[in-house]
């Protein structure tokens, strides 16, 4: 039997949730308005043409159209340009 209650090892099991982040379309595809494009902790991508950014650095498309991931000025960016035809 136990001479002591168990005190030291319960500092193991903590773990935090999946937070999900990432890119969500890709490249050439084709997004709806309000469709999140990206999400990440800190401006890594800049949003670009007809994106937006959330207040938690999430980026979003403005418009219906497809997406582009490109580099200007030494920086990531990604924007979604307006097709023609509808989705």
């Amino acid at each position: 039997m136990a001479h002591k209650k168990s005190g030291g090892a319960a500092r193991n099991g903590n773990d935090s949730n999946p937070k999900y982040l990432g890119v969500k379309r890709g490249d050439s595809s084709r997004v709806r308005a309000g469709t999140i494009i990206l999400r990440q902790r800190g401006t890594r991508i800049h949003p670009g043409e007809n994106v937006g950014i959330g207040r938690d650095h999430t980026l979003y498309s403005l418009v219906d159209g497809i997406v582009r991931f490109e580099t200007k000025r030494k920086r990531k960016i990604v924007s979604v340009y307006e097709m023609t035809e509808s989705i």
